[in-house]
C-alpha cells in the first residue's frame, strides 16, 4: 500500500511517501480503507521527534481517518465489513498512524459515519470534535444559556467549539485575526465576532456579558491569565488544550475570589469509553447539520510532506496562511 511514513524523527521533509506492507487487522483490529484524513498540528510535533512516547519504526503519520471496513480481526465484533467509519487518537501513545490507502485499528477507537456525512467531513471532525467534547462536556460543563468566550475561533479546533456550543445552547463570543475571518466566525454562529488586531476585546466582553463569561477556552500557547481571569465571571471555567512549555504569570487572588477553575487536558488521555461518548454527540451534530467542520483544502496524500510544512508554518510561525483543517486524501 501506499503510505506517508517516517524512519527517523526529524522535519516535515523526512516524510516519505511510498510503498509499506498493507496491515493485516489483528485481536480486535479492523482494516480500514482510508478515504480521507485530517492533519492536527501534535501530528507535526510528533514527527518532529517530540519525546512524548516511543515511535515504531518506520511510523506512518496521522491521527485522524475516515473511510470503509475493508477486514475485521478474530476477536472484532462491532463493525462489519463495508460499514463507513471514522476515528482518531491513532498514531498516538505508540500506536501507528492514519496517512496510508489501509489503516489497522482497534475497533474500540472507531464510530460509524452517519449516512450522508463526507469522509471528507467526518476525518476533518475527529480529533477536533473530541477535543471540543472533551473540554465543553466533560471538563467546562458547559449548560445552555451559559457564556463562554473563545479565544481563535476560526481555526481547526476553535471553529468546532463554537459550533458546539451553540449545538449546547450557549451563548459565544470570540475572536479572530481578521475582518475575513470575523465574518466567517460569525457564518458558524458566534453571536459576537471580535477582530483582537483593530478591536478593544475587553469592551467587547463588557458589552456582550456585563457580569463575566461563565467559560474562557484558549487556543493559544502562552494564555494571558490577567485578562483571562479579568473577563470570568463568578465560578468561571478556563480551559487549556495546548502551551505545554508555557509558563505565564498567573493572577492566583482574583482567580480564587472569584471561584473559578482551571482545566487542563489532552484527548489520548481519554478513555475509549469517554471517547465514544464524544462521538454520539459529535455524530448527531454532524447529522444534523450543527457541526460543520472547518476545512481549508483537500491535498493528495502524496503531498503530506507539504500539508505537514504548511500547518507548523501557521502552528509554530503564525503565517495566517491556514483557516480550518488540512484534509488529505489517498
Amino acid at each position: 500500500m501506499k503510505a506517508a511514513f517516517i524512519r527517523q524523527t526529524g522535519p516535515a521533509e523526512n516524510i516519505i511517501y511510498g510503498e509499506l506492507p498493507t496491515p493485516e487487522p489483528q485481536g480486535s483490529e479492523v482494516l480500514v480503507k482510508v478515504a480521507a484524513v485530517s492533519l492536527n498540528p501534535v501530528d507535526t510535533y510528533i514527527r518532529g521527534g517530540a519525546p512524548y512516547w516511543e515511535l515504531p519504526m518506520p511510523f506512518v503519520v496521522g491521527c485522524d481517518l475516515a473511510g470503509t471496513i475493508e477486514a475485521v480481526g478474530p476477536q472484532a465484533g462491532r463493525f462489519k465489513v463495508g460499514m463507513r467509519v471514522w476515528g482518531t487518537n491513532q498514531g498516538l501513545l505508540g500506536r501507528q498512524g492514519t496517512f496510508a490507502e489501509f489503516a489497522a485499528v482497534d475497533e474500540c477507537w472507531l464510530y460509524p459515519t452517519p449516512e450522508g456525512v463526507s469522509d471528507e467531513d467526518a476525518a476533518a471532525a475527529a480529533l477536533v470534535g473530541v477535543t471540543a467534547h472533551l473540554g465543553l462536556v466533560q471538563n467546562a460543563r458547559l449548560q445552555p444559556g451559559e457564556t463562554i468566550f473563545v479565544n481563535g475561533g476560526s481555526g481547526g479546533v476553535g471553529s468546532t467549539v463554537v459550533q458546539m456550543a451553540k449545538a449546547i445552547g450557549a451563548r459565544v463570543i470570540t475572536t479572530a485575526g481578521s475582518d475575513l475571518r470575523v465574518a466567517a466566525c460569525l457564518e458558524l454562529g458566534a453571536d459576537v465576532a471580535v477582530n483582537y488586531k483593530t478591536e478593544d476585546i475587553a469592551a467587547a466582553v463588557e458589552a456582550f456579558s456585563p457580569d463575566g463569561v461563565n467559560v474562557y477556552w484558549e487556543t493559544v500557547r502562552e494564555p494571558n491569565f490577567e485578562a483571562i481571569v479579568g473577563y470570568l465571571a463568578e465560578r468561571g471555567r478556563i480551559v487549556l488544550m495546548a502551551g505545554r512549555d508555557a509558563l505565564p504569570p498567573f493572577p492566583v487572588g482574583p482567580f480564587y475570589v472569584k471561584g473559578c477553575s482551571l482545566h487542563g487536558f489532552v484527548m489520548f488521555k481519554a478513555t475509549a469509553d469517554e471517547l465514544r461518548a464524544c462521538a454520539d454527540d459529535i455524530n448527531r451534530w454532524l447529522a444534523l447539520g450543527q457541526l460543520k467542520p472547518k476545512i481549508d483544502r483537500v491535498m493528495p496524500l502524496s503531498e503530506a510532506a507539504a500539508a505537514h510544512k504548511l500547518q507548523e508554518e501557521n502552528t509554530l510561525e503564525k503565517a495566517g496562511t491556514l483557516s480550518g483543517k488540512i484534509v488529505l486524501k489517498p
